[in-house]
């Protein structure tokens, strides 16, 4: 990378640090139990929300308990259960229409990621009617009050329900881009077990290891202090000691441990930020429609193991802290340690080592997009230009590297 763009990262990213303590980041009230919404919305006086989920969630009747105490209580609401994998343009478009039509006052987002960004994204033209998503792409381009809005994790995972980030697919251009800023984070977030207890194995799987990114890339990126690096860290040793019962024994008390990690690892990474994992990532769900978290898990030991001795002192640190290694083991040792514990995991999920929807003809737009997106705002251990980038996609996709 350019020196000079170099300098203006570091610059960029400890400017960002040193005001953090002064920036107004707020955390979701929790609200334990769906049935305690209703309650909610009448101590705010909001009288119509909208539902926003996916046709899955609808599917497997997970809205039922929602729906159900919200009529006990006669409150009306309007459902867009239209929201995709990626979420795009088109569907916050098509949500906020709906909302308009009914007059909603309000945003209950229900289910993973997906669903939350699209009510994240609606929240954003409501308070900027005036701008469409592309004009408020970026940092701080919101900036005027959006309305309240519930957050109801279904998978223990994306920790959206906690950040300021809402990620959106461009239905035009398949481009896949974050809009970050304050009034985009959740009002409440709802942490109840019971809608995460009939998920489907790989989805408990791939959204526990995107919650494992989260933690990591938080812990390990420049920008962290101690409140996120103690989140990052609670997050991790919760995900290790519970995602594995959570995928083979659905109990409640693991499904609840990793909805408590995964909204601990947003705390941590909505503050701390996240690295080229997730700039990877996110161009491949642009491009291919990738499940996030089954392709963060499938480049996060790859960009560790990259990383080199730059993020062994932190990866001992996990380590340690998560009890699989001793104070005296060598950082190096405890960091390989560290990465082959996610890949013994990654291979116990059945998830696989590469990503073969991956192009040669592709690696060139997918490495300008992960190069976009994580400079200069992620405070990553070291810094990659875009060749670096097209590297690790030909890692990621076990392509032959390209003769010169």
């Amino acid at each position: 990378m350019n020196i000079i763009f170099s300098c203006y990262c570091r610059i960029f990213q400890t400017a960002l640090k040193v005001a953090l303590p002064f920036l107004p980041y707020r955390d979701p009230e929790i609200i334990p139990k769906i049935k305690e919404i209703p309650s909610v919305l009448k101590g705010n006086g909001l009288q119509h929300p909208l539902i926003v989920t996916d046709k899955t969630i609808r599917g497997l009747g997970l809205t039922e308990g929602l729906t159900e105490a919200l009529q006990g209580e006669n409150i009306p609401y309007a459902l867009y259960d239209g929201v995709v994998a990626n979420p795009t343009t088109d569907n916050v478009e098509e949500a906020l229409l709906l909302y308009q039509k009914d007059r909603c006052d309000c945003l209950i987002a229900f289910g993973g990621g997906s669903p939350m960004d699209c009510a994240k994204g609606v929240g954003a033209r409501i308070a900027r009617p005036g701008k469409q998503l592309n004009d408020l792409k970026g940092i701080l381009k919101v900036l005027h009050k959006t309305p309240v809005l519930i957050a109801i994790p279904t998978t223990a995972g994306t920790g959206s329900e906690t950040t300021l980030a809402c990620v959106i697919v461009d239905s035009r251009t398949r481009h896949k881009y974050a809009i970050n800023d304050f009034p985009l984070i959740p009002s409440y977030a709802v942490l109840d077990e019971s809608v995460t207890m009939t998920l489907p194995e790989h989805v408990v799987a791939t959204t526990g290891m995107d919650a494992l990114t989260h933690g990591i890339e938080a812990y390990i990126g420049k920008s962290g202090n101690s409140t996120t690096r103690r989140d990052a860290l609670e997050a991790i040793r919760l995900i290790f000691e519970n995602l594995e019962e959570s995928y083979t024994n659905a109990t409640p008390a693991s499904r609840k441990n990793m909805l408590l990690a995964a909204h601990k690892a947003g705390r941590a990474f909505s503050k701390a930020y996240v690295g080229y994992v997730h700039a990877l990532a996110h161009a491949l769900g642009g491009k291919y429609d990738t499940p996030h978290g089954l392709a963060n898990a499938v480049i996060l030991p790859l960009v560790l193991r990259e990383y080199g001795e730059t993020v062994h002192k932190k990866l001992y640190e996990i380590a340690l802290y998560c009890g699989l290694v001793k104070e005296d083991t060598p950082h190096a040792q405890a960091a390989q340690l560290l990465i082959a514990r996610i890949e013994g995991m990654n291979e116990s999920f059945g998830i696989p080592k590469h990503l073969n929807m991956i192009r040669e003809i592709d690696i060139s737009e997918l490495s300008r997009y992960a190069y976009r997106e994580a400079n200069p705002l992620y405070p990553v251990p070291v810094l990659w230009d875009r060749e670096k980038l097209a590297e690790m996609y030909r890692r990621i996709g076990d392509i032959a590297p390209q003769t010169k």
